[in-house]
This record gives C-alpha cells, sequence and structure tokens, in this order.
C-alpha cells in the first residue's frame, strides 16, 4: 500500500508564505513607518558624532563631502579594529569590481561583487550575533528591573494608584513605587509614592535605579521623617554620582490615606499636578536639587491635603518631552491643558486617558526617553 507526499504549494503561495515569514504578516504601510522610525533613530544615532557647526563654516559644495565623511568615520568607530578591516577590504572590493585591463587584444575584467558582498555578509552576521547576545541580556535585565517595581497596585483605603512606564530600551532609568514601609493599609499605615529619574539611559541608568530603590525600601523601613530620609538618599547618592554626572532626580511623598494628607519632596523633578475636583490644577515644586549632586545640600518637604475626586500626577520629563514625527514636543503646558480636561474617571481609566493623549501626538515616532507615569485618585 503506497502513500502518496502530500502535495507542494504553488509558486506564488510559496512566495506568499516567504514574504509573511519575513514580514511577521504586518502591512506595507507598517513596515515602511517602521522602516522611516529606524532610519530617524539610525541618523540621530550616527549625527550625534557629526561635527555640525564646524560644517556650517564650510562652502555649501564642500559640505556634503564632510558630512558622508564624518558619518563614515561615527560608523567605522562603533566597529571592532578587525571589523573595521573587513568592511575596507569589502569596499575595496566593490570599488574595483568592473575594471578592465586590456592586454593587447584580450581584455580582463576583474569580477569581485560576490566576494564583496559574502564580506558584507559576514560583517552583517557578526554585528547581528552581538546584537542578539545583547538583546537576550537585555530582556534578561529588564525581567529583573520588572522585580523592582510594583505590578499590581496597592489596595489603599480613600484612593486608588495606577502606573505605567515605557522605556526607550530595553532597561529603564526612570522608578516608580508605592508601597507601605512599616505598616499595611488595614492598620492606617501611611502609603509611600515616589518617582524618580536617573540621569541618562539604557544600562548605566537602570543599575542606578535599582541601587536607589534598594536605599528608598531600607531607608523607608525605619520610619524616617521625609526630610531625614532624602538626606541619608542623597549622601549614598553622591557616593555613586560620578562627581554628579549621575545624579537622580526624584519625588518622594507620604499618603495618609485616613485623613488622604500628602507629605511630599521634590528633589529637582518634574513638578506632578493636583487636579482638583473642580477642574483646577495645582503643581508640587521642586524645593531641592536633584539626588547626588551636593553631599551638604538641603532639604524640605511640605503637605497638602487631597479631596474626593482630586486627581494626582508624578511623571517623568519622557512624557513633557515626547516629540512627533515633526520634531515638536508634547510641552508641559500641553500636559496640564490634557490633565486639566480628565473626565471623572478610576485611577486606571485616568492613566490610560493621560498616556493616549501622548500616543496620539507621538504617533508612530519612536522615542528618545523613558516615559513613565503614576496616578492617585482619591475617593
Amino acid at each position: 500500500m503506497s502513500s502518496s507526499a502530500p502535495p507542494r504549494p504553488a509558486p506564488t503561495q510559496r512566495l506568499k508564505n516567504f514574504w509573511l515569514r519575513v514580514s511577521e504578516g504586518r502591512a506595507v504601510d507598517d513596515l515602511w513607518s517602521q522602516f522611516i522610525t529606524d532610519a530617524r533613530s539610525s541618523y540621530g544615532f550616527y549625527g550625534k558624532d557629526v561635527d555640525w557647526e564646524q560644517i556650517e563654516k564650510l562652502p555649501r559644495w564642500r559640505r556634503p563631502f564632510h558630512v558622508l565623511n564624518q558619518f563614515f568615520w561615527a560608523l567605522m568607530n562603533k566597529l571592532t579594529p578587525a571589523r573595521r578591516i573587513l568592511l575596507l577590504v569589502a569596499l575595496l572590493l566593490l570599488l574595483l569590481s568592473g575594471i578592465r585591463f586590456q592586454f593587447g587584444n584580450d581584455t580582463i575584467e576583474i569580477k569581485t561583487e560576490f566576494f564583496s558582498a559574502l564580506l558584507f555578509l559576514l560583517l552583517l552576521s557578526l554585528e547581528l550575533a552581538d546584537k542578539v547576545t545583547m538583546k537576550r541580556d537585555l530582556e534578561i535585565a529588564r525581567e529583573i528591573q520588572t522585580w523592582l517595581v510594583p505590578s499590581v497596585p496597592p489596595f489603599i483605603p480613600n484612593a486608588e494608584v495606577a502606573f505605567s512606564t515605557r522605556p526607550q530600551n530595553s532597561v529603564a532609568g526612570d522608578y516608580y513605587d508605592a508601597f507601605y514601609p512599616v505598616a499595611d493599609a488595614a492598620s492606617g499605615g501611611k502609603l509611600m509614592l515616589a518617582m524618580a529619574d536617573v540621569a541618562g539611559k539604557s544600562v548605566p541608568a537602570a543599575l542606578l535605579m535599582a541601587t536607589f530603590q534598594a536605599s528608598l525600601r531600607t531607608l523607608a523601613s525605619e520610619g524616617l521623617p521625609l526630610r531625614q530620609l532624602a538626606e541619608r538618599l542623597n549622601r549614598y547618592a553622591c557616593a555613586h554620582s560620578l562627581n554628579g554626572m549621575r545624579f537622580t532626580t526624584a519625588v518622594i511623598a507620604e499618603f495618609e490615606p485616613s485623613s488622604r494628607r500628602l507629605t511630599f519632596l521634590n528633589a529637582g523633578h518634574n513638578s506632578p499636578v493636583v487636579r482638583r475636583a473642580d477642574g483646577s490644577a495645582e503643581r508640587l515644586e521642586s524645593s531641592s536639587v536633584p539626588f547626588g549632586i551636593s553631599r551638604d545640600a538641603p532639604f524640605s518637604s511640605s503637605s497638602i491635603d487631597l479631596n474626593p475626586g482630586d486627581t494626582l500626577t508624578f511623571f517623568t520629563d519622557g512624557v513633557v518631552e515626547a516629540f512627533n514625527a515633526s520634531g515638536e514636543e508634547f510641552t508641559d503646558a500641553r500636559w496640564i491643558s490634557v490633565i486639566r480636561s480628565l473626565p471623572p474617571l478610576d485611577a486606571q481609566q485616568s492613566l490610560g486617558y493621560l498616556m493616549q493623549s501622548v500616543d496620539a501626538f507621538v504617533g508612530a515616532t519612536r522615542q528618545s526617553d523613558d516615559i513613565t507615569c503614576l496616578v492617585l485618585r482619591c475617593h
């Protein structure tokens, strides 16, 4: 008894399956938008190494050549020495290809495109292997980082909280928290709220964020007043800030659920916004320098009373500095306007409303900073 092999797909079907595998089923418009986003990101990445001021001083006809030259060296400097040689050899083979030599009646033409393509493919595979390895390590770091911040909002009598963060890279320098350091909600303990932003991005900022989180949690468990807590946080931050280069802006607050009283300290961070039930807005302004700049910096706290229907919003500068495809910033003024227009929603819905306003403005533009927001709503 013989069994026949399943029929092979038609050529058009095989081509369609190949395209679906390569594109992951995405529409052409989506792929083009992603390409534009990646191209702009790469241009900004390499463009940082271009001396634009020097180029502006040159005659217009010379500028394109100098831009190409500096972009070339910006690319070369990102490679290891061995890979730079590999790239130069590949380029040389590509330039030599097609050259003809005449020996009497005989013509010899050099064909090196194939070897050049192989070298480019080898270089691409080496860089891709590094990227995949780094991406895997960053994904592990991102998973560890998620353990350091709450994934589920704590129960809060007379209030509720919601939070969201979007790292610019796999790991972030933004930090948010909402926890009971001494007592739980049932015994009437105060809720600690925190929002911080470490200067810099990616892995270095993420490592400092982790140390800041550990320090805050440890010191908060001692029940220290906010001023003393901030002073000790600052001393630790100064010891690890590379002479102030890796400072941390932060807002730390204690919320007492029974009285809805909020005591806060703002160390150089974006001023949180209290949107009152009547639509008015108040700012929790900064009264201190960021952590890690001056070991002897003074810190002071303030208090306000929240009422049913009031909404408190913490955020990092990635929100107000988000930009669209035209390079226009979202701005603090636009953010305040969105907060003022908040409909009567719960904390999670209010957070969604706020983040949607940023998404609608940004579109598909890839951002250059982490975006983090925390909303506390009283009821």
